[in-house]
């Protein structure tokens, strides 16, 4: 796997971190168009029209989330800030002085839905109809898991907490996630995990897991610095914010299986443990980890999360691959 070193990893950083700034100050009041009032920029259909209506649908796929993405960064509620989260004002401040009236996501945003609708005219013109429910055979082609497939983890709640067996089969390939049916030592869950193509969990998703959303990209690169949001097993809305930077990049092999692995440090604050009659106490609990996943589904290999609070504290990692008939 690569991995930065040196001084080089240090100027690395630095840039990285500072690019995360420069997101981060652009949420601030007065420095950031909401993503619902930036206009598109028109896009050439004509860059497409040679495109079958899979591609299509697969393109405008990949637009969505991105914008998805972008808006989520436009509009994320003032005050979850670098500072909130442990980054120096030495890295912020300059970041903050120098940003344009408009900021660069809304910019990024009005490109991304120009070639939405770009992408769009020309399905409609070939008459490509409604997009298919399923995923493409293409994208489950390049995936490193199938139908019916169990991913087999050793599962601990909390630093000292007793090993489970958490097991996820593939239940349904979809064209904008994948399902599983999840078991705890056997014992099936009432709701199926599911995730989406980057290996987020779905929005309003209840499985009784860890659940982190907005936080990995699709082929994450070395340096490259993420933020998103965390929820307690259960919970429909994440209460935590997430932070963590790309460290490392590369094939590895997991579970005799593999994996094109992206590693990527991270750290956060989450509430703080509940008192003994159910009620939060004001302030914040650290939260830091690292995480490792396949950088072309978002499946999880491998996952250490450290806090006070035990909500937000938990190892996983990918044991075994059982793979169904081909």
């Amino acid at each position: 796997m690569r991995a930065p070193g040196g001084a080089a990893a240090a100027a690395a950083l630095r840039v990285a971190l500072l690019s995360g700034a420069v997101v981060g100050a652009a949420l601030l009041p007065g420095c950031a168009t909401r993503a619902v009032d930036v206009r598109s920029k028109p896009d050439n259909p004509a860059a497409y029209a040679a495109w079958d209506c899979e591609r299509l649908f697969e393109a405008s796929d990949q637009v969505q989330l991105q914008a998805a993405d972008v808006a989520y960064a436009v509009d994320t509620v003032v005050g979850n800030n670098l500072v909130a989260l442990g980054l120096g004002v030495t890295v912020f401040w300059p970041a903050l002085l120098a940003m344009r009236p408009d900021g660069l996501e809304a910019a990024q945003l009005a490109d991304l839905k120009g070639r939405f609708e770009a992408l769009q005219s020309v399905a409609s013109a070939r008459d490509c109809g409604a997009p298919p429910v399923g995923m493409t055979a293409r994208r489950q082609a390049a995936l490193p898991v199938a139908l019916g497939d169990q991913l087999v983890y050793d599962d601990r709640i909390g630093s000292a907490g007793p090993s489970r067996v958490l097991s996820l089969q593939v239940s349904a390939l979809l064209r904008d996630r994948i399902e599983f049916r999840a078991s705890v030592d056997g014992q099936a869950l009432p709701t199926p995990w599911q995730q989406d193509l980057a290996g987020n969990a779905v929005v309003g998703h209840a499985a009784p897991l860890l659940a982190w959303r907005r936080l990995l990209r699709p082929d994450l690169r070395l340096g490259q610095v993420v933020t998103g949001e965390l929820a307690a097993a259960g919970e429909l809305q994440p209460s935590a914010r997430l932070r963590g930077q790309v460290v490392a990049t590369g094939p590895q092999n997991v579970a005799g299986q593999t994996f094109d692995v992206a590693v990527i440090e991270l750290f956060g604050e989450a509430p703080r443990p509940r008192d003994t009659l159910g009620n939060v106490p004001a302030g914040s609990a650290r939260l830091d980890g690292s995480m490792a996943v396949d950088r072309h589904s978002g499946l999880l290999l491998r996952l250490d999360m450290r806090c006070d609070n035990p909500d937000y504290a938990m190892r996983r990692r990918l044991v075994r691959l059982d793979t169904a008939r081909r």
